[in-house]
This record gives structure tokens, sequence and C-alpha cells, in this order.
């Protein structure tokens, strides 16, 4: 059996990171740029029975979706490429391993709450204390970053997983 070369990021920790949540927000991408499209997406951020127009969004709209997109994007892409590459790079040093994700856990779990917030602001206050009202994108803004900033906070806590520097007495070295 191979030696583990990511023991910062143990197994349900590394599915979660490495794989579902790039999966999680590299798809709304494809789908604004493919199908269904940016006008799907506008009209699904507050959920409602109204059929999506036929009509182009108005310009503004239109770049505004597509930077919110480029945003999703640019998250998958981070928990995908710089996760591994502190993996291949740093293979026999748990403590720089999750000392370099607890750095990027920690600015992921601000932006977290961050849109977490800006998304519950958002909806009418009819739909606020409604989740079962929520379609789809709804949850997936508000209930699965939820999830998403929780499994950080699990991770930083050492549940499930042993911890190299976090949690760990402070070694003090003096320098010459």
């Amino acid at each position: 059996m191979a030696a583990d070369n990511f023991p910062a990021l143990p197994g349900f920790y590394r599915i979660f990171f490495l794989y579902m949540e790039p999966v999680s927000t590299i798809a709304p991408a494809l789908m604004v740029w493919g199908f269904p499209g940016p006008s799907w997406f506008y009209h699904q951020l507050i959920p409602s029975d109204e059929a999506v127009p036929s009509t182009p969004l108005e310009p503004r709209t239109l770049m505004t979706i597509y930077q919110l997109i480029n945003c999703y994007l640019l998250l998958g892409l981070i928990s995908s490429f710089v996760f591994r590459a502190i993996r291949d790079v740093l293979p026999n040093n748990p403590v720089a391993q999750e000392r370099i994700l607890g750095a990027a856990f920690l600015a992921l779990g601000i932006a977290d709450l961050t849109h977490i917030a800006a998304s519950w602001a958002g909806l009418p206050s009819n739909l606020k204390y409604a989740p079962l009202l929520w379609n789809s994108l709804t949850h997936g803004n508000i209930t699965i970053v939820i999830a998403l900033f929780l499994f950080r906070v699990a991770w930083y806590k050492g549940i499930g997983r042993t911890r190299y520097y976090f949690g760990q007495p402070e070694t003090h070295v003096k320098s010459s």
C-alpha cells in the first residue's frame, strides 16, 4: 500500500475539497456559458414560479452574471489546482500542507460567510425563512455553502483527522 502523500487532507476531506467542491463551483459556470444559459441562472437566483423570459438580459446584468460565474470558477480552480499542488510539492511535509490549507480554508470560510449573508439578505422576506420554497440554486448558495463552511470548521478542529499544525503546542525556535 502506498504511503499517503496528503496527510493534511485525509479521507472524506480529500473527497470533499478536491472533488466535490470544485465540481459544485465549476458546474454553474459551465451551465451559464452553455445550457441553460445566463438568463436561466439569473432568474433562478430568487425562486419563482415565473417562466424564464425569452428576452436577453440587459448588458449590465449579463456582465454581472458572467463576473459572478467567474468567481465560482476561480473557487473551483483553487480547490482543484492549488490543493493538488500542495499535495504534490510538499508530500512529506504535513505541517506545511496544513498551514497552507489552513490559510486557504480561512479565506474560503470568510467568503462562505459573506456569500451566505449576501444570498440570504437578497431573498424576499417571504422566502428567507421558507427553505422548502427554495430552488436548487438558492440551496446551493445557502444550504450547500453552510455545509462547506461547517466542513472547513470541522477540518480546523481536527474532527476525523490528525492535526499537524493547528491545535498543536507552539514550538519556539531561537534564531541567531
